[in-house]
């Protein structure tokens, strides 16, 4: 069995992870740079080799990218599911400061609420609800 974990290569990886725990909740559990390596390259010794953090309650982990610019896809979105409406609304609300909705947040067919957001760093968030049990 395999563990699964979000990492996300970042142009700013303590702003980006900063703006994630604020908006979602959550604290920076550790930070380590490739100046804590033995042989660093002084242009890199601020760098984030891994950051690991929670946010809504997942654990991610985050690093500078290094060598190559991010390049943003559509291929995978990040989705965060609440219990109730009034979270989800906080946490679409929160991740669409300075960022691109994509599809409002309002009520699905299924029996949640969806709705999807490019943040302001290019990461593509879906945040929904748990269907109601009588819709399924």
């Amino acid at each position: 069995m395999a563990k699964f974990f979000n990492y996300i290569f970042s142009e700013n990886a303590v702003v980006q992870a900063e703006f994630y725990t604020r908006a979602l909740g959550g604290e920076i559990l550790s930070v380590m740079t490739h100046g804590q390596l033995p042989g660093a390259k002084e242009e890199l010794k601020d760098k984030v080799l891994n950051l690991s953090f929670v946010a809504a309650g997942v654990n991610f982990l985050i690093c500078d990218s290094i060598g190559e610019p991010v390049v943003q896809g559509n291929a995978i979105n990040l989705c965060l599911e609440y219990r109730t409406e009034s979270e989800a609304h906080e946490a679409f609300d929160k991740l669409s400061e300075d960022g691109n909705v994509q599809h409002p947040l309002q009520p699905a067919f299924w029996g949640s609420l969806f709705g999807q957001v490019e943040d302001k760093f290019g990461v593509k968030w879906m945040v929904t609800t748990e269907a109601a049990e009588n819709s399924q």
